[in-house]
């Protein structure tokens, strides 16, 4: 236990060494004063805001549900950009500064410094995640007096995702250089929410092609299904046309949801890990 101790307490320091966290930091306070200004002027000026009367929409609950979906969508965002920060290099980049090679003797071994990195990272992450979640839904409830029907687990979704983009940069780390797998590991991300994107124009245009595509893309990239799964939790009790507008919308529908996806997920993730662990045992330093 103190081997894999002191081998996360080493990726944090260099994680603050290399001012990652001074990145990610800058770049939150940022996201978050601009999501106040924005909750602010909404809410401030929802009551202006009119429907036909033949339209029954519950504006409140609209704008919190969407701009909790935006929230939660940066949040994802910042927190994959710190776990790739903390992971591109793990294997492939401390091996080429020759920092890899002393620790991965007896009795270390590799299985081990692989899952303290891995464990590391996805500590920090899940702190951060949860924190500006939190965040972000304080300021919702603080400046809109709104708050979703489930809140601890859409959060606990987005950080289960990013611990899983962990697994897959980690298990890149291995066979790429660290650019490389930076650079992979984003476009997988993109890949992902593009495709969630493509399953809410495929269900408003009625296109099953679509649908399906976008579902597959899905359960190949989890953490996908599971902001997806979080974005339905946030409004899961909103009916009737309000609930219809916010399934349009990228910030308010979710179709790849339930126990199914979260169970697959976790397989997903030991997977990821085991193979991580296969390929590094067999990789030549």
């Amino acid at each position: 236990m103190s081997a894999v101790l002191t081998i996360a307490g080493y990726g944090f320091r260099e994680a603050v060494r290399r001012k990652v966290f001074a990145v990610v930091i800058v770049l939150t306070a940022a996201f978050l004063a601009l999501f106040w200004l924005a909750n602010h002027y909404v809410f401030t000026r929802l009551s202006t805001i009119t429907p036909p009367a033949d339209v029954h929409v519950d504006t409140r609950t609209f704008a919190g549900a969407f701009l909790l979906g935006l929230a939660m969508f940066s949040t994802l965002f910042l927190g994959v950009v710190l776990a790739v920060f903390l992971t591109l290099g793990v294997v492939s980049g401390d091996a080429e500064r020759g920092l890899l090679q002393p620790l991965v003797v007896r009795p270390v071994g590799r299985a081990t410094l692989l899952l303290s990195r891995f464990l590391g990272a996805a500590v920090v992450c899940i702190v951060y995640v949860l924190a500006v979640y939190g965040i972000a839904l304080a300021i919702i409830d603080q400046t809109g007096h709104w708050t979703p029907p489930s809140t601890l687990a859409p959060g606990l979704e987005l950080a289960g995702g990013v611990v899983i983009v962990i697994a897959l940069s980690i298990l890149g780390s291995i066979v790429l250089s660290s650019t490389a797998n930076g650079i992979a590991v984003f476009m997988l991300f993109g890949a992902g929410l593009t495709a969630g994107l493509l399953g809410t124009i495929g269900h408003a245009l009625n296109s099953t092609t679509i649908q399906h595509a976008s579902r597959d893309a899905a359960w190949a990239l989890p953490f996908e299904a599971l902001y997806q799964d979080g974005l339905r939790l946030i409004s899961s009790n909103t009916s009737g046309l309000t609930g219809f507008l916010l399934q349009l919308g990228p910030f308010g529908g979710a179709y790849v949801h339930g126990w199914g996806i979260r169970l697959w997920s976790v397989a997903y993730l030991l997977v990821a890990l085991a193979l991580g662990v296969l390929f590094f045992s067999r990789r030549d330093l």
